[in-house]
């Protein structure tokens, strides 16, 4: 019997409902990730001041852009999927850190649309690429990074913990591929956040220099807990959308096979 056949958007709307949901944890992400110096507030903190000067709302800046990123992202996904991505990626970090920055700083897009036509006013076609590089490793690094940690965990937790291959067995290894991949990524998502979100022309190595001059190593994994905490309910919510998505598609196909044999 041969395998089922989905449509290829699939992937791209369980991301997006799954981002629906994490949103929030990625602006925190972000803001953590352009804080320059040394310590700074955590994920607590930058919650309630964003909602203090936004209202509740506020934790959502740039879902709009988060959620056009996702569609060209995630059905694309590996180094490819990085430079499709890319434009999407850079409209969710300046829209998510906009109430971060001083009044006289920010960029205030109103939208995506307002977003993009102000990017390739301003900076060109080639602004919607800032960071493309990074954005690219990173997008690989990641994929890489989840796909074999993730079986890599699976086989110890079945053949040396004695896990049953169920749902337990699923999330830990999810979310200890989360944390692999998390960590790999890091160094390389905030420089990408750094780059996308810089009013300056600086590129990504120039920026990695004074980041770790002026700020040391650990600068690198800003926002480390903030991304984990995000991509390990966001994985698990977009496979569960994902799933869901193709059990409705089958019951469909089912209901149209016996409607055509009834007739």
């Amino acid at each position: 019997m041969s395998k089922q056949a989905y449509p290829f958007w699939f992937g791209g709307a369980a991301a997006c409902c799954a981002t629906c949901v994490s949103h929030p944890l990625d602006l925190v992400k972000v803001r953590l990730q352009t804080n320059k110096g040394k310590g700074g507030p955590g994920i607590a903190r930058v919650l309630v001041n964003t909602i203090k000067s936004d209202g509740l709302l506020g934790i959502y800046s740039g879902l709009s852009a988060s959620l056009f990123r996702q569609l060209l992202y995630s059905t694309t996904r590996f180094g490819f999927g990085g430079i499709v991505g890319n434009p999407g990626d850079v409209l969710t970090i300046r829209m998510a850190n906009d109430g971060n920055l001083p009044p006289e700083l920010r960029r205030n897009y109103k939208h995506i649309f307002d977003g993009l036509v102000r990017i390739v006013g301003e900076d060109g076609v080639m602004g919607l690429f800032r960071g493309v590089w990074p954005t690219t490793i990173r997008a690989m690094l990641m994929t890489s990074a989840q796909i074999a940690s993730y079986d890599s965990f699976k086989n110890l937790l079945l053949n040396h913990v004695g896990m049953a291959d169920g749902i337990g067995t699923h999330l830990a290894s999810s979310l200890l591929a989360g944390l692999v991949a998390t960590t790999v990524t890091s160094p390389v998502d905030v420089i990408k956040t750094r780059v996308m979100n810089s009013h300056s022309n600086e590129n990504a190595i120039r920026i990695t220099v004074n980041t770790v001059r002026n700020e040391g190593v650990r600068a690198l994994f800003k926002g480390w807990l903030s991304a984990f905490i995000r991509l390990g309910p966001h994985t698990i919510l977009t496979f569960v959308f994902l799933e869901k998505f193709r059990e409705f598609y089958d019951s469909r196909a089912i209901r149209v096979t016996k409607t055509t044999h009834l007739i």
